[in-house]
């Protein structure tokens, strides 16, 4: 199997025994490299060519495909001296179409670039032709460089797989760690009060953000990911990680200003109060920094689940000395304390709830 490039005209008449005629208007190099069972390349006896394509002039361009198999070379004459030959490739060479639909039809949804070259038995260049081609006609997305996601009709509409649905697949092709956290962890826990418009997503290290289609992905980074208690929840492709009830409660104290501000982690503390345990709670506050125990506990208790603070308190006093803002980065040295959570009251909470 060998990769070759062929420089080919435009606004031609394609013709060849076997193959129906070039549209007019469109390429050559786009119609051959769209049409099954031709790939470009140079022939190794150019004395036994037959049948002839016939190309006229126009503009240049050009196009990349594979060789396989013995059958017969076709030769394309140009209008000067220059010419370019094709080979028609194996019959039974799958497509790349045919290749997501027995893929999807098996239930899988997600593949690598590898995968797909596997399947279709090509060089590299093709393979990214072939991915391309399904790409523009909306059946694939890419939502990570060399990982692709197939798109069945109900999801054409968001050009792409909901986050829930691709992430873990992403997460264990790219071997990080990970959790599905803050808003979008609030709301398989049940506090839905604002439906959050991107995905969050809680990794060992930064990550760029992912955008595909409609679906946007932030991605936040947290120190002893691994302590950090998480569920699994079902989706339609498989399951998810997401931090439990109490992590999320902890992480929403900690990235306040990524969900909207202190305003809005009280308003869903409030529905999560409801299964919140309180010796889970207290173990998963000794996962992240202190001050975001301090400030949880406090919290809590000023959107009435103080009944949940028992154990988290008891942690705080235990190992907390130093005062610390109740909202970081505004001035505290005249606010009133909180003495039980060791906080400087220098805001006021308000919950929509």
């Amino acid at each position: 199997m060998i990769d070759v490039q062929c420089f080919l005209r435009s606004e031609t008449e394609f013709v060849a025994a076997g193959f129906k005629p070039h549209p007019p208007g469109h390429a050559v190099s786009s119609y051959i490299s769209s049409t099954p069972g031709i790939s470009a390349s140079q022939p190794p006896d150019t004395k036994a060519l037959n049948p002839t394509l016939r190309i006229d002039r126009g503009k240049a361009a050009s196009t990349k495909g594979t060789v396989r198999g013995e059958d017969k070379w076709l030769k394309l004459l140009s209008s000067g001296n220059e010419k370019r030959y094709f080979k028609h490739m194996d019959a039974e060479s799958p497509r790349a179409r045919d290749v997501i639909y027995k893929w999807a039809a098996k239930g899988r949804y997600h593949f690598r670039t590898s995968d797909m070259r596997a399947a279709l038995g090509v060089s590299a260049a093709a393979t990214k032709l072939a991915l391309n081609r399904l790409a523009r006609k909306g059946l694939i997305a890419s939502p990570a460089r060399g990982f692709y996601v197939i798109v069945p009709p109900e999801y054409m509409r968001i050009r792409c797989l909901p986050a829930a649905q691709f992430i873990p697949a992403l997460m264990e092709c790219k071997k990080r760690p990970y959790y599905v956290s803050l808003l979008s962890a609030a709301q398989y826990h049940g506090a839905a009060h604002h439906r959050p418009q991107v995905f969050q997503v809680t990794l060992d290290r930064n990550r760029r953000p992912i955008s595909c289609g409609a679906v946007k992905v932030l991605f936040y980074a947290r120190k002893r990911i691994a302590e950090v208690p998480v569920r699994k929840f079902n989706t339609p492709r498989g399951t998810m990680l997401v931090s439990s009830a109490e992590a999320t409660a902890v992480d929403l104290v900690g990235y306040e200003r990524r969900v909207g501000g202190l305003d809005n982690v009280a308003t869903v503390l409030s529905e999560l109060a409801e299964i919140i345990d309180p010796h889970l709670l207290a173990d998963a506050a000794k996962t992240a920094p202190l001050a975001w125990g301090q400030r949880l506990g406090y919290i809590l208790e000023q959107v009435g689940a103080a009944d949940k603070t028992a154990m988290l308190k008891a942690h705080i006093k235990e190992r907390a000395h130093d005062l610390v803002p109740l909202a970081p980065g505004m001035p505290f040295d005249l606010a009133e304390r909180a003495a039980d959570w060791r906080l400087r009251i220098n805001t006021e909470i308000e919950s929509d709830v």
